[in-house]
């Protein structure tokens, strides 16, 4: 089977299953890894940034070969075990039913009319203050965390999938996952976690780029703001603390007429961040519908241009060889 039969695959079992906690992710055995040797790296190597460095590259290393022996000896015991072992594993590595299961119990809290609800189901999935919040400010966080999440949970896996297969894809992952464990600026991790931010960093800073315009499109078609997602995502786009992040949170709040950023609490002190996009509209809890369409269409319209120009490439590639 072809890799991008594999990765459609993948794709469909996403859509129909999610991310059942019952399923023994990799993700969660990259993370339980990722701190087990974070304690061995540091007494190894007396310097933090070494020893985060050291840990990152182990890690990586460590996901690419395990998913290429994986792959390997199942195609070895038999073709289809090769190949139903490759689409399992591209499968944990795409997370868009997750994503918008999780936005969706906010939605549904917020529709019951139950806030403080909202905030605790807000408060898995964003790292801010949550017990004090407003619903606008329920709903603007589960807007932003869609927003940054298509594209690590969803865009960039697809592009790393497209570009290497199953061992592309899970050497994403386990560069999220550490910038997850260890991409903190604070007294801890402010060294050790340089790093796995930076690699971070750079693994998501051409999906990004990518997924913001893809958005765009996905806003006209869903006959939302096009014009004002490209016009927001040109003009705040690098309104974030992250490089990567405000990409698709620009697309989105222009698509919406909405304003991201702003004042949140972490730990009981404020942090002002800028703001991203317009305040054309109030946010509220439909705003999160609008997110997970976006973030559905955006998915659809990114998918099948990887795989597009995956076949063009493939097609020149055999075109050239041929004729040289």
């Amino acid at each position: 089977m072809r890799l991008e039969y594999q990765i459609l695959a993948a794709f469909a079992l996403d859509l129909a299953l999610g991310d059942p906690r019952w399923f023994p992710h990799p993700v969660r055995g990259i993370g339980w890894l990722a701190l087990r040797t974070e304690p061995l790296a540091r007494r190894m190597l007396p310097w933090p940034r070494a020893a985060g460095v050291a840990t990152a590259l182990l890690i990586i290393g460590l996901t690419g070969a395990v998913t290429y022996a994986l792959v390997y000896f199942a195609g070895k015991a038999h073709p289809a075990a090769g190949e139903a072992v490759s689409i399992v594993l591209l499968y944990t590595t795409i997370a868009a039913r997750d994503l918008a299961g999780h936005a969706m119990a906010v939605f549904r809290s917020l529709a019951a009319g139950d806030l403080d609800e909202a905030r605790t189901r807000v408060g898995m999935i964003v790292g801010r203050d949550a017990a004090d919040l407003t619903e606008a400010q329920v709903a603007r966080a589960a807007v932003e965390s869609v927003a940054e999440s298509t594209v690590d949970g969803v865009t960039a896996p697809l592009v790393f999938a497209v570009l290497a297969g199953p061992v592309g894809a899970m050497v994403y992952k386990a560069v999220s996952t550490l910038d997850s464990s260890f991409g903190y600026r604070n007294e801890r991790y402010v060294h050790f976690g340089w790093a796995s931010a930076r690699i971070d960093d750079l693994a998501n800073y051409v999906p990004a780029r990518l997924t913001g315009p893809v958005m765009c499109l996905a806003a006209g078609l869903l006959g939302l703001r096009a014009g004002g997602a490209l016009r927001i995502l040109l003009r705040d786009a690098r309104n974030h603390a992250s490089p990567n992040s405000g990409f698709a949170e620009a697309a989105m709040a222009g698509a919406m007429g909405v304003q991201l950023g702003g004042l949140n609490y972490y730990s009981g002190q404020p942090m002002h961040k800028p703001t991203i996009g317009d305040p054309l509209t109030p946010l509220d809890k439909k705003h999160i519908l609008l997110a997970n369409a976006l973030m559905y269409v955006t998915t659809l319209l990114f998918l099948g241009a990887c795989l597009g120009a995956r076949a063009m490439v493939l097609h020149l590639w055999q075109t050239w060889r041929v004729t040289s």
